[in-house]
């Protein structure tokens, strides 16, 4: 066995050199960790893999399939005490030791995207978006936004979702061949992830999560892992299986339906029974109609609670989270097909409790509608914009919400509107907007929202590029920039700036008005626009004219003023 010991004695020098060095205590901790580790895969080295034999199996291609380069078949021979190489037994086993067996690099491969969410292949390289079917290597940061998830799959078919707000750095992410045995270890620096972890396949299969203040290694479970915020302690919370969740000052194994805190410096603590399951309120719970509504009693115990819908039939796969005090739900947008809701207490140590679990279904509902205006990323000179969008087959009528983010966490404006044309009354105020819109059938089923489209409210006035007027046989006409088809407008005329008396006020279909000469002296002129709907838009900034006297009037249209109006 000396092959495999020896390695492992000549790194404790160099595991424990470090650890003599001063540092801060954070630094101690993590030390102490991999320390431990360092032991554990020691004894793992220690240890063999067993093979059962198949009908064919010779030990050269066993061989040549699992060892490394540079381990000859003929010591698995010896390590096994085979006198006939060439006659293996169907159904024996045979022993490789884990030191022999080739290793290879395992990559992390992303299954689900849930918002903004970045890797970067290394602590020096640039932020990238991260897509369904990327893969990540050792020495990955995999870091989520606000209101994003993502959920990665590893080499053995274990599962983590990582969750808002959180980032992860994939410290060892390989395989020992075709054995089946997977090395995964990573370190959640801040956030939260749930993971779903595939039982052992032998004894060189880990996986091992470490926090700021803990390290949780597992050999098959299902549980929950967050590293602390703001000084608060990091916590495990145990589902199925067991966790070994080991600190500086010491570790504990954390059975299904417990959960362990642990802070900077201290050992984790004693087991805690998570939190009772809320009960759902059927009479504030409709889940098969957008926008999704839930409702449950409170939990004793319980500082909030935390939402999250997934796939029912990926339940690793992120829909929707939301963490409240309240005991009431809503969600406006899921997509279409059978899923799950699940509500949690969280208590006031910060661990999460069990989850109540509602199986339902969304319909798909009527298809968004294709939009007409704003477009995309339109700047729009008028405080309440018409929108308008297409025709859906089967739409009864249409839901239009305006919010200041695009998550629509907040919306301004939501509104039910029949037909496809809505203005809102109420005025919006120059800045940045984003709009969508979703079709409603006759049964009253709400379909998904389509994009949200960026649009923003201008404080720039309106200007309609008013041509020089002409005054000709007793007449003065005023001329303008023609505005969009089945606009109209309106011009008032007066003496006093502020339009208190006014001389003139008219409508006009055209983009001109022609009207008795006025006397000379100074004139204040404004146009308005007015869409085919009868909305009025602000009047345009007032400007100032001056008109020579009567006799002045050139005749036949020779006297041109020049002057530019705007709107």
């Amino acid at each position: 066995m000396s092959p495999i010991a020896a390695p492992a004695a000549a790194s404790a020098p160099s595991a424990a050199s470090p650890a003599a060095r001063p540092r801060a205590r954070r630094f101690v901790a993590a030390l102490l960790a991999l320390f431990a580790l360092a032991g554990a895969c020691g004894a793992v080295q220690a240890q063999d893999w067993s093979y059962r034999v198949r009908p064919g199996d010779t030990l050269w291609d066993l061989g040549a399939k699992h060892l490394k380069t540079g381990i000859n078949w003929r010591r698995l021979q010896e390590h096994n005490g085979i006198a006939d190489p060439y006659h293996l037994p169907p159904g024996t086993r045979m022993r490789f030791p884990i030191g022999w067996l080739r290793i290879q690099p395992a990559k992390a491969r992303v299954i689900a995207v849930r918002g903004a969410v970045n890797w970067l292949a290394s602590d020096k390289s640039p932020a990238q978006l991260v897509g369904e079917g990327l893969r990540l290597g050792i020495g990955s940061r995999l870091e989520t936004g606000p209101g994003a998830s993502a959920t990665l799959e590893f080499a053995d078919g274990s599962r983590m979702t990582v969750q808002d707000n959180s980032a992860v750095v994939f410290d060892e992410l390989s395989s020992y061949g075709s054995t089946g045995m997977v090395d995964t270890r990573m370190r959640l620096q801040r956030g939260r992830a749930s993971n779903r972890v595939i039982p052992a396949r032998g004894p060189a299969s880990r996986y091992i999560i470490q926090t700021p203040s803990a390290t949780s290694s597992v050999r098959g479970t299902r549980f929950r892992i967050a590293a602390g915020d703001a000084g608060a302690a990091d916590a495990t919370e145990v589902l199925e299986g067991k966790v070994e969740v080991g600190a500086q000052r010491g570790q504990v194994l954390v059975t299904p339906g417990y959960g362990t805190l642990a802070g900077r410096g201290d050992a984790p603590s004693a087991p805690i029974a998570l939190l009772a399951a809320p009960q759902l309120d059927p009479a504030a719970t409709v889940l098969d109609q957008l926008p999704a509504r839930a409702g449950w009693n409170a939990v004793p115990g319980a500082s909030g609670y935390r939402i999250e819908v997934v796939r029912d039939d990926a339940p690793e796969v992120l829909l929707f989270e939301q963490s409240t005090a309240d005991t009431r739900v809503r969600i406006d947008d899921l997509p279409p097909g059978r899923q799950r809701l699940l509500v949690r207490a969280v208590a006031g140590n910060g661990l999460g409790g069990h989850d109540l679990v509602q199986a339902f279904t969304v319909d798909a509902g009527p298809a968004p509608p294709l939009t007409l205006a704003p477009l995309d990323g339109q700047s729009v000179r008028v405080p309440k914009p018409r929108f308008e969008w297409a025709k859906v087959e089967g739409a009864a009528a249409s839901r239009v919400q305006i919010a200041r983010d695009a998550d629509f966490a907040e919306p301004l404006l939501d509104e039910t509107v029949r037909g496809q044309r809505w203005r809102p009354e109420r005025a919006l105020e120059p800045g940045s907007y984003f709009w969508r819109v979703a079709s409603r059938d006759g049964d009253g089923r709400l379909g998904r929202f389509g994009n949200a489209l960026p649009f923003q409210i201008s404080d720039a006035p309106l200007d309609p590029g008013l041509q020089p007027p002409q005054s000709a046989q007793g007449k003065l006409t005023l001329r303008w920039q023609r505005g969009e088809p089945g606009q109209r407008y309106r011009v008032q005329m007066s003496r006093k700036p502020d339009f208190s008396q006014l001389l003139l006020e008219r409508e006009a279909d055209e983009p001109q008005i022609e009207l008795d000469r006025p006397g000379g002296g100074t004139w204040h002129v404004r146009v308005q626009t007015i869409e085919d709907d009868g909305y009025a838009a602000p009047y345009g900034p007032a400007q100032e004219i001056r008109l020579p006297c009567r006799l002045c009037y050139a005749a036949g249209g020779t006297g041109a003023l020049l002057l530019l109006l705007a709107l």
